[in-house]
């Protein structure tokens, strides 16, 4: 009787939550992503980097191609002239003027630089993939947030309906005291005892709603949206259990956005010495360009002039001596590399460690699952018996608290496992670079 009575009214209150969310954004873990991935700010900055990178692989930024230059020069000048020539003869002019134009368009065009253009060129595109990966750590990094955060509301969502319900269950013992001490059967202090208890689950539920609505904050600031967006989550936690660490492994060798950026470097400080080692080359330049240019004075032999033309021409230079200068940034270029190859190996060696502690603790948290889902359902039989003894009259009002706590305190436990292994699964799939988008 009792059970059917709570039961009814766990009904009810769940159908009176649905009715209340229903009203509500219904945000799936899909539309989460979707919306971080177009908001997100970090992810836009890391898109224009990119973005960035793409414009500058260009031949024309490697330097292999010509550059063409306009020019023109205007002189004018007002002068008081006087000229002697050799006959003894004087001239004089005041305020005489004179002036020239020139303007053309010259052509100049390394063809030549020991092969340093083309190892820029590559540099170039090192740097967009390398900036690739940023934007991929960028974008693991946040959708792993946006996990975390929502199976965090998940999990809080189930233990507010598991409060909800001791507060059903706290609400009918309260009934039952009242009912027993007005018939002469329980004394004023059971009453007390479960108005106590019954306020005690109220302030838990408070806590409760205070935490799940600041995750919801945190998840929509997540999203780049307003932080007072209403919404209510999937109820329901998925692990997936299939997990398999040599698996994982091989995804992070060929994935992981942090080691991946670590190799690139690597092959950017390598490309970085072929360009230095290019200096020890000649360089070879040509030269073309068409001239115009016009005189004018007004006190000389020659009062104007014009000229027109095509220059051409060829020039050649080559490093014989620099104070050792070549040398030193040739050192300094390889020394560099080892460290780009050190840091490859750390960062495989730290990758290594993370995934083996990482599955380690997703197998500690798949077996803590099904240990929390047994230890749940013993705690409702336990709680079902212990109801019965209580309306009839046969146990303290202790032991009923404590089974009732012990239950709620397994729905929270069993709750908990899953999100934890949840995150366990999460941590694994983001180290090995295959969290879904």
């Amino acid at each position: 009787m009792i059970n059917t009575k709570i039961l009814f009214r766990s009904l009810i209150l769940l159908l009176f939550f649905v009715a209340k969310t229903n009203a509500q954004e219904v945000l799936t873990l899909e539309d989460a992503v979707k919306i971080a991935l177009e908001n997100n700010y970090e992810i836009k900055i890391a898109s224009n980097n990119l973005l960035i990178n793409k414009t500058n692989v260009t031949t024309g930024n490697a330097g292999m191609l010509p550059k063409a230059t306009a020019t023109i020069v205007d002189n004018n000048a007002i002068q008081n002239l006087s000229q002697t020539r050799t006959d003894g003869t004087v001239n004089t002019l005041n305020n005489a003027k004179s002036n020239s134009l020139n303007y053309g368009v010259g052509l100049d065009w390394t063809i030549f630089d020991g092969f340093k253009m083309f190892a820029k060129l590559e540099q170039l595109k090192e740097l967009q993939k390398l900036s690739e990966a940023q934007l991929k750590l960028t974008i693991i990094t946040k959708i792993s947030d946006v996990h975390a955060a929502y199976f965090d509301l998940v999990q809080q969502q189930q233990q507010l309906v598991a409060l909800d319900s001791t507060i059903v269950i706290s609400n009918q013992r309260l009934t039952l005291a009242q009912n027993r001490f007005s018939i002469g059967k329980a004394s004023k202090l059971e009453v007390l005892n479960a108005q106590v208890d019954l306020n005690t689950d109220r302030v838990t539920v408070l806590r409760q709603k205070e935490l799940y609505a600041n995750t919801k904050i945190l998840l929509n600031q997540i999203l780049a949206r307003d932080a007072k967006t209403n919404f209510i989550v999937v109820d329901a936690i998925i692990v997936d259990s299939q997990l398999l660490l040599p698996e994982l492994t091989a995804l992070a060798e060929k994935q992981n956005p942090q080691l991946e950026s670590q190799i690139i470097n690597k092959r950017v400080s390598e490309l970085q010495l072929k360009q230095i080692k290019a200096t020890r080359y000649p360089t070879v330049k040509v030269n073309s360009g068409y001239n115009f240019a016009e005189s004018q004075s007004s006190l000389g032999f020659t009062t104007q002039s014009s000229a027109r033309g095509l220059n051409y021409g060829f020039s050649a230079s080559m490093n014989l001596f620099d104070g050792f200068t070549q040398n030193r940034n040739e050192k300094i270029a390889k020394i560099q590399i080892e460290n780009s190859q050190m840091a490859v190996n750390q960062q495989n060696q730290t990758l290594n460690s993370e995934l083996a502690t990482s599955y380690q603790t997703y197998l500690t948290n798949l077996e803590l699952i099904a240990l929390e889902e047994k230890n749940a359902a013993i705690a409702k039989q336990n709680l079902n018996i212990t109801l019965d003894k209580f309306r009839i009259g046969t146990i303290t009002t202790l032991e009923f608290r404590t089974a009732q706590l012990n239950y709620v305190n397994a729905k929270v436990r069993y709750s908990n496992a899953q999100f934890q292994a949840k995150l366990s699964e999460i941590a694994l799939k983001e180290l090995a670079g295959s969290l879904s988008f």
